[in-house]
């Protein structure tokens, strides 16, 4: 039993969003699923920590859910920045049961327990918040990760953080979310969001000012889900 990690899924097999018009991502999905059966069991759990569905709607979500769902594993969603469909986690939680989708479970104000770890995290914000609309998002969502440690701690198991943005970025950081890190000791986190080469070249990767940071965005993972635990 193990725990992986893989975040910006990208799905649009119920809209019309081809990815494949950018760069290393032509065939994802079935990369995804031939790396995915390869690598995880019904035992193991699966973090996806955000952009999992380009549908607009909840309603809309149903054949990306459908394909995660018959996926082997476990898999607890976090929220991403292209994640219109996502609601509150009493209506999400009702589709799923509704549709029979009993394989993923929503990381929202919550944690839930893995393999000796405590999954906990969530969207997270820019870097660089600026602007009033900006920071009161930020302020939000430095709540919600606190609310979801909290609940980590509850379990009595050691908290590793999945984010979808990256709180460090090249020489750019988000003190806001860094500062949180610290405050509960967090040893692990791991973070989306980014794309690219470029990108991918300034993602900070191992040990920052005592925490191990990761980024698990699945291009840059070639499609393979890493192991976590």
């Amino acid at each position: 039993m193990s725990v992986f990690v893989i975040a910006d899924l990208h799905l649009s097999l119920g809209t019309d969003k081809p990815m494949d018009i950018f760069r290393g991502w032509d065939g994802y999905e079935k990369r995804l699923e031939e790396n995915w059966r390869k690598l995880i069991t019904d035992n193991d759990t699966v973090v996806i920590p955000g952009d999992i569905s380009w549908a607009m709607k909840l309603s809309d979500t149903f054949e990306d859910f459908r394909f995660i769902n018959g996926l082997p594993g476990r898999k607890l969603f976090l929220k991403g920045n292209h994640d219109y469909w996502w609601d509150t986690r009493r209506k999400m939680e009702m589709y799923l049961k509704e549709n029979g989708f009993d394989t993923i479970e929503i990381v929202f104000n919550s944690a839930y327990a893995a393999e000796g770890y405590a999954i906990c995290g969530t969207r997270g914000w820019f870097y660089d918040a600026e602007t009033d609309s900006d920071k009161k998002v930020l302020s939000r969502e430095v709540g919600r990760l606190r609310t979801s440690l909290n609940e980590a701690l509850k379990t009595g198991l050691e908290p590793v953080v999945f984010l979808h943005y990256p709180p460090v970025f090249g020489n750019q950081r988000c003190d806001d979310i860094l500062n949180v890190l610290k405050e509960y000791e967090i040893k692990k986190c791991y973070y989306g969001h980014l794309h690219g080469i470029n990108a991918a070249r300034k993602a900070v990767t191992g040990d920052f000012e005592g925490i191990k940071f990761r980024l698990i965005s699945s291009d840059y993972l070639k499609f393979m889900p890493e192991l976590v635990r």
